[in-house]
């Protein structure tokens, strides 16, 4: 017997869905719905009132901060356009870096190991090797661009 699905990580597939859904079909895929971010995830819910929060949590901060997302994770990808990377990893990795940059209840591990798992689950075989070695980078990028602003407040 397999254990339940704790309600964070229900979310955070609900948003991947959601999120997946926003980058095939546009930045008006809700609109052209009629429905709003937080319907599109309850409809996914079973009307779990804390999942249905942090999934719309999630989508909304991704979708909020997506160029910002993107820009860091092409700079940590160099060789790599963004649109070329599988449909699933990206946005994986769009949700998870939001998570690292703008969760902070959110420990960085928990956020990566999540995302690892949802990528095994949901895309490829090497997608889990291939999201931890991003994520992994850029947690070392926030961690050395916020230990400079604490030196840099600390003078």
């Amino acid at each position: 017997m397999t254990a339940p699905i704790r309600r964070r990580t229900r979310a955070r597939e609900v948003a991947l869905q959601v999120l997946f859904q926003f980058d095939l079909r546009g930045a008006d895929y809700a609109r052209e719905l009629g429905r709003t971010t937080r319907e599109l995830c309850a409809e996914e819910c079973d009307g779990e009132a804390d999942v249905v929060e942090f999934a719309v949590r999630l989508v909304d901060g991704t979708l909020a901060h997506r160029d910002e997302i993107d820009q860091r994770l092409q700079a940590v990808t160099r060789n790599w356009d963004l649109r070329r990377m599988a449909n699933v990893d990206r946005n994986v990795l769009r949700m998870a870096m939001h998570e690292l940059m703008h969760c902070s209840d959110v420990p960085p591990k928990v956020a990566i190991n999540e995302a690892i798992e949802l990528a095994k689950k949901f895309s490829t075989a090497n997608s889990g090797g291939f999201v931890n070695g991003i994520l992994d980078r850029i947690r070392i990028d926030l961690e050395a661009a916020r230990g400079a602003k604490t030196a840099e407040a600390a003078e």
